[in-house]
């Protein structure tokens, strides 16, 4: 499942028939629970449908959010090993997807 890493896994994503499964952690659903409602999900995913507009200022939102929340993280504990295949994808990598909402 394709992942991007910062201090840690960031998000997962993964594409089904139907829908995009979006990974942002069960803390990632939990701090946005109200504008995730209206997809369906579990503790840890929620599901876009591909028949609808993919809500990208929110993914943004979120991939910042959990950005934030890895970044402290780290300053509390260091961080083991160098990720998946010994590559950490940079934060900029996963923002590069994201448009920009200034």
């Amino acid at each position: 499942m394709p992942t991007f890493f910062l201090n840690g896994n960031l998000v997962h994503f993964a594409a089904f028939k139907e829908h995009i499964g979006f990974y942002p952690t069960p803390s990632g659903i939990e701090a946005f629970q109200k504008e995730l409602s209206i997809y369906k999900g579990a503790k840890g995913s929620v599901q876009f449908p591909l028949n609808e507009p993919m809500p990208l200022k929110l993914i943004s939102r979120i991939v910042k959010f959990r950005a934030a929340e890895n970044l402290k993280k780290a300053r509390v504990k260091p961080v083991k090993g160098n990720g998946v295949f010994g590559r950490i994808l940079p934060l900029n990598t996963l923002m590069d997807f994201l448009p920009s909402y200034a």
